[in-house]
């Protein structure tokens, strides 16, 4: 079982801005959510756990070992899958993930060839391995993207954003292949996209402002909202009375008419209950900040 403890992390950058304030989470083997707007911290987070960026105070243990001030120690056993890898070289996959394996300590030469493949054929890649990574579509990059991050068995996984700029089907194979690989080490994924969560999390945080307002069991949160949230249609002119005289969370549109969603412990006359979901979870509690 692996440990990954981060503890009181604070991280202020050069023109003020603090990224990351008192950061405390505590994530074990399985798939773990960070939840956040963009520029909640949540990059800020990952770059300093993979050690692109140091901590002006605070702690990060992998199994016990304080990993800011060894920062080596983590980077043997990390694999990392950032939103954008910028410009690929003009070698085919094969080559690029054997120079890859050799930089993460993947020495002997037939161990990495039978790591590669096998890798390969596990995110149906194995016929392109011969092809030039640059011309592969944003859904093969991002599996490839994924077996470079699992080459050399890493007991940490870090993915920021991974199905950004994905299509619906590329999405819903990369997010299984990335349950499949979750279950026997630490897979930490960042995004904003509540849904993701929802459907690969066992465990999660919501981040805003540096800050982690929430941390636990994404089903634990949308149980405790069961009977809490109301759903009204309005018109669009009434919003800003609602949201001046109730906890309204979300207002979006369902065929082309405004909806409200509020928080509330009691019965609202003229709104019918909802079913909660991770989303409200979500929204409710960024809103508690910006209210």
């Amino acid at each position: 079982m692996n440990t990954l403890s981060i503890k009181n992390l604070t991280k202020t950058y050069g023109n003020g801005v603090k990224a990351l304030n008192g950061i405390s989470i505590e994530i074990g083997n399985g798939m773990f959510g960070l939840l956040g707007p963009n520029g909640a911290g949540k990059s800020s987070l990952m770059r300093t756990i993979v050690g692109l960026q140091t901590a002006d105070s605070g702690e990060i243990l992998l199994n016990g070992i304080n990993i800011l001030e060894n920062p080596m120690f983590i980077r043997a056993f990390l694999g990392f899958l950032p939103q954008d890898f910028g410009v690929y070289p003009k070698i085919s996959a094969y080559d690029l993930l054997n120079h890859i394996a050799i930089l993460k300590g993947v020495f002997n030469k037939t161990e990495r060839k039978k790591q590669i493949e096998s890798l390969l054929e596990k995110v149906n890649l194995i016929n392109q391995k011969n092809k030039e990574v640059y011309t592969f579509s944003g859904g093969m990059r991002q599996r490839f993207g994924v077996v470079q991050a699992l080459l050399g068995n890493p007991k940490i996984i870090i993915v920021d954003e991974p199905t950004a700029g994905l299509d619906p089907e590329e999405r819903n194979r990369f997010n299984g292949l990335l349950s499949e690989i979750g279950t026997e080490r630490i897979v930490i994924l960042s995004t904003h996209l509540v849904e993701d969560v929802r459907n690969l999390c066992s465990q999660m945080a919501i981040m805003q402002g540096g800050k982690v307002l929430l941390q636990g069991k994404p089903n634990d949160f949308v149980n405790e909202l069961d009977g809490k949230i109301w759903q009204k249609q309005i018109q669009k002119e009434e919003l800003e009375q609602y949201q001046s005289s109730s906890n309204v969370i979300a207002s979006h549109y369902i065929g082309g008419k405004l909806n409200i969603q509020v928080f509330s412990e009691k019965m609202l006359p003229d709104f019918e209950v909802v079913n909660p979901s991770l989303e409200q979870v979500y929204f409710k509690t960024l809103n508690q900040v910006s209210s």
